[in-house]
């Protein structure tokens, strides 16, 4: 589809030494290009220029652009440059612009990131049309959210690929790449004429979104014009040939080079690939296979880093949970000392008191028998000298018995005191098994998967007439066919998207800020006719057919 270059071309003289230059402006969605030019360059030279700059070798899908008094026209390659600037507007949906936008992002700031995109970071940038976003009770908040929401799903998306998403949504718009002249049929209404990459469209002037009535590249036998009168005669010699009138000579040379360029491509699209294509289509592949195996490496590197910092994780978790039995190990391991040094403390202190009523025991013992060994000769003496020896012999035996449980004491107090030592033998193990354990355990390696003829026309006077070359019409008629029936098919999911999004935001709509073309695009929609591919229908009716507009 043929397009412009650039966004907007401006030129200016330089007031420098050399009067025979001037500067071109180019501003691109990436850059901001000036060029010296010289006085003399025709249009190829510069067309031929920006090519080179920007590395384009498809350079027939491509063209410069420039106003004359509000009539839009293409740089003619063989005249000067001088005369040139670019302006053009094309109308939006809300809900298609919501989706550029989320492509434009994904472009500009690669895959989403909650970590990395927090909310307010489109806060900056100019997504939507200012028109889009009066006509809704949002905030921009609102807006951003709804944005980031698409932007998310397009994940694993590389620059150019978003960039080739958001021109497939783009040439959808009813009036992208569409030319659009002022004319006026034979009765004298005034109508609008569109030339576009899939034909001639004929537009009532207060709608620009839908035709009255189309006439596709391959359905156009010949185009002329005589004077300010312009002719489009049908393949089909059943349609009656349709006349109109433009309001200067200029305007109809200028719609026969467009209708010239935009027949060009649309044959070559459908003709054999030269070698020259088939060549750049081999490297096309080669490189969009090399940057799929680059982006599968990134892939796989930063699936490895995430795996890595997921084991760090792990391991610092790992590592400040065994500080923590550590010092817990070491707080028992204290806590075991002090009950050891307590126990072996009282039991002592329980041996010497043991020892102590042994030595007592003895004692008393012993003055048993000096007692018993000394004679006492009377019953009184005799009586006394046995309550003294039961008493005795009642001491001795609550000191032995006393004696006898300090012992058993002692040997409790010595084995509580082993059995202690043992609990702090076994702490200190702990403590030097928390301590020599290895931090960071082996990682395993994640495994690496592995120049078609351009046709001739002559002008003479302020006449000019252009015949279409020959072609297999019924061939290119069934292959247009299908080519509409795979673009619907593709783009059945877009259109649920956008479908969804509309609903969605449908009751936040202030209606009486909907301009004109906000009407004509949702009556258009509802009627089935969302894409401008379905304006153009092959006629079948039987018998001569007039045209009436």
């Amino acid at each position: 589809m043929a397009g412009a270059i650039a966004s907007r071309m401006s030129f200016s003289s330089l007031k420098r030494k050399q009067p025979k230059t001037f500067t071109v402006r180019i501003v691109t969605m990436d850059a901001e290009m000036e060029f010296n030019c010289e006085m003399k360059w025709k249009g190829k030279d510069l067309f031929d220029l920006v090519c080179r700059t920007l590395g384009l070798r498809e350079t027939w899908f491509f063209g410069l652009q420039y106003t004359i008094k509000d009539t839009v026209a293409w740089l003619k390659m063989d005249k000067k440059v001088k005369k040139q600037i670019l302006d053009e507007k094309i109308y939006c949906p809300p809900e298609a612009s919501v989706l550029l936008a989320s492509y434009a992002v994904q472009a500009k700031y690669g895959d989403y990131d909650p970590t990395v995109h927090k909310r307010g970071f489109l806060a900056q940038e100019e997504l939507l049309p200012k028109r889009v976003i009066n006509l809704y009770q949002m905030t921009p908040e609102m807006w951003e959210e709804r944005i980031t929401a698409w932007y998310a799903e397009h994940r694993g998306r590389a620059r150019d690929e978003a960039e080739m998403e958001y021109l497939k949504i783009a040439q959808d718009l009813e009036m992208y790449g569409v030319n659009y002249f002022a004319i006026r049929n034979k009765k004298g209404t005034e109508l609008l004429l569109g030339v576009d990459a899939l034909g001639l469209h004929i537009y009532d002037p207060e709608n620009r979104l839908t035709p009255k009535i189309s006439f596709p590249w391959n359905e156009i036998r010949n185009i002329s014009y005589s004077d300010k009168e312009f002719t489009i005669k049908p393949l089909d010699k059943k349609i009656d040939v349709f006349k109109f009138n433009s309001s200067k000579l200029r305007v109809n040379k200028l719609i026969l080079q467009l209708c010239i360029g935009n027949h060009d491509l649309f044959m070559r699209r459908r003709k054999a690939d030269s070698l020259e294509v088939q060549q750049m289509k081999a490297q096309a592949r080669e490189e969009k296979a090399r940057k799929q195996m680059e982006r599968q490496r990134l892939a796989r590197e930063k699936q490895m880093r995430e795996e890595a910092e997921r084991t760090r994780d792990e391991l610092e978790r790992r590592l400040l949970q065994l500080k923590e039995e550590a010092t817990m190990a070491n707080e028992a391991l204290m806590r075991s000392e002090e009950t050891a040094d307590l126990l072996a403390e009282k039991a002592q202190i329980t041996e010497e008191e043991a020892k102590l009523l042994a030595q007592k025991a003895a004692e008393a013992e012993q003055e048993m028998q000096r007692i018993k060994a000394t004679a006492i000769r009377t019953e009184e003496e005799k009586r006394l000298m046995e309550q003294k020896v039961l008493e005795a012999e009642v001491l001795a035996l609550k000191m032995a018995e006393e004696s006898e449980r300090r012992a058993k004491e002692a040997d409790q107090l010595k084995q509580d005191l082993q059995e202690a030592r043992e609990a702090e033998r076994r702490a200190k193990q702990k403590l030097l098994e928390i301590a020599t354990k290895p931090t960071y355990p082996p990682m395993n390696p994640i495994p690496a998967p592995l120049p078609p003829d351009i046709p001739s026309f002559n002008l003479i006077a302020d006449s000019l007439s252009f015949d279409f070359k020959d072609t297999d019409m019924k061939r290119l008629s069934m292959e247009i066919e299908k080519e509409k029936v795979e673009y619907m098919e593709k783009s059945k999911h877009l259109q649920e998207q956008l479908n969804e999004l509309k609903t969605e935001i449908e009751a936040l709509k202030l209606k009486e800020r909907e301009t004109a073309l906000d009407i004509l695009h949702n009556e258009n929609s509802d009627r089935g006719g969302s894409s401008k591919h379905n304006t153009i229908k092959k006629p079948q009716a039987q018998g001569r057919r007039p045209i009436c507009i």
